[in-house]
């Protein structure tokens, strides 16, 4: 496929790339572009037209200050605590803006689960799981793409947790 081929489809060209990469060609026409962002889960979720828990957030955190990507569910909340507890880190917090586009090569609110500038530790939440199709971001805060949640997650290289905050 050809770069106009990947700007037609609206994916970012890095992300068109790792799809290419990872012979996954094929989901380049399924990529959706939306005229209004989806940088949110819920933006995502009403464009769309599914569950906010189809919705799969790539967020970036900061793991005694080595980044990890956390995979989870649009209606629900990393618990740092969790995290932390994971990696066996000292310390977990939200990345700075900057940190997230230097590992990634991506802007907040398009984060793709893959296909990022640098390697990553990924810990996918089970609740993922939960769905056959969840949605995730294709490189811009427009563009999204469906995928079966054990296949994100093997491309992602991300190992399943239990890292959702629980409401009582």
């Amino acid at each position: 496929m050809t770069t106009d081929a990947a700007e037609e489809s609206g994916a970012h060209p890095r992300f068109a790339e790792a799809l290419r990469e990872l012979g996954l060609a094929d989901l380049l026409p399924r990529i959706r572009r939306f005229p209004d962002a989806t940088r949110t889960a819920a933006e995502a979720a009403a464009a769309i037209g599914c569950e906010l828990s189809q919705i799969c957030k790539s967020l970036i955190f900061a793991a005694d200050g080595v980044p990890v990507l956390v995979l989870m569910d649009g209606a629900s909340l990393v618990d740092l605590e969790l995290v932390r507890r994971e990696l066996g880190a000292e310390k977990v917090t939200r990345a700075r803006v900057e940190l997230v586009r230097e590992t990634t090569g991506y802007a907040i609110g398009g984060v793709p689960p893959f296909g990022h500038r640098t390697r990553t530790r990924v810990l996918a939440d089970r609740s993922l799981l939960d769905h056959d199709v969840v949605w995730a971001a294709a490189g811009t805060p427009y563009t999204v793409f469906p995928m079966d949640p054990k296949t994100l997650v093997a491309h992602a290289g991300g190992t399943l947790v239990d890292v959702r905050e629980q409401h009582l």
